[in-house]
């Protein structure tokens, strides 16, 4: 017991001898205060949290429906994707489409003369010739371009139907076909109104490029 004691009073004596020590400190070291916030930045959180809460707000009221815009876009541009890449012909064929539009289009030059000849017809008060000379060298200008399209025995009511034609083509082969049936199979002479209709409908067609 008489060990045990002297051991514990040696504790006792180095544990004050330490903290005798002026050079340790004991005493609990004093925080510095915190750095103020600028007031310019202050005012700036605060100037930007008046300006972003009305869109905040407005973004999470709209945020189901606009979810389901982003899920649609999001669909569209993985259906575009794999079409690109698996090289799937949708495009391709809407594109082949209009470029066989286009290689039923007259040249300008031809059409323009066309038109110029048929003019001159007309103004002499000829004007089923003027329409009928339009129907012949149209469907001859479509043949130099297109002779898969037409055939020696095509009318301009056939072609008003082909799907290979542009809109505008086949409008101008339905008036053609109309004033032409009428002068054959009703025996009218044509009027200038006639010829002013399959006239235009044909410049549509073959002079208004898109």
């Amino acid at each position: 017991m008489t060990t045990g004691a002297a051991t514990s009073e040696g504790a006792v004596d180095a544990w004050r001898a330490v903290r005798s020590d002026s050079d340790i400190q004991f005493a609990p070291i004093a925080q510095p205060d915190p750095p103020q916030t600028p007031e310019w930045l202050r005012a700036l959180g605060e100037f930007l949290v008046d300006l972003l809460a009305p869109v905040a707000r407005l973004f999470v009221a709209a945020w189901p429906v606009l979810m389901w815009v982003l899920i649609a876009i999001g669909v569209a541009l993985l259906v575009l994707l794999i079409v690109r890449i698996f090289d799937i012909p949708v495009l391709k064929r809407r594109s082949k489409a209009s470029d066989q539009s286009e290689d039923t289009l007259p040249d300008r030059a031809e059409a323009e003369a066309l038109l110029s000849d048929a003019d001159a017809l007309a103004a002499q008060g000829r004007y089923g010739e003027a329409v009928r000379l339009l129907l012949a060298r149209s469907i001859g200008q479509i043949a130099n371009r297109r002779p898969d399209l037409v055939h020696p025995s095509s009318t301009a009511r056939e072609l008003s139907r082909l799907d290979a034609l542009p809109d505008a083509g086949r409008r101008a082969f339905a008036a053609i076909a109309r004033s032409v049936e009428r002068a054959l199979f009703a025996l009218e002479d044509l009027t200038e109104r006639d010829w002013n209709e399959a006239r235009a409908a044909y410049a549509d067609f073959a002079l208004e490029r898109g």
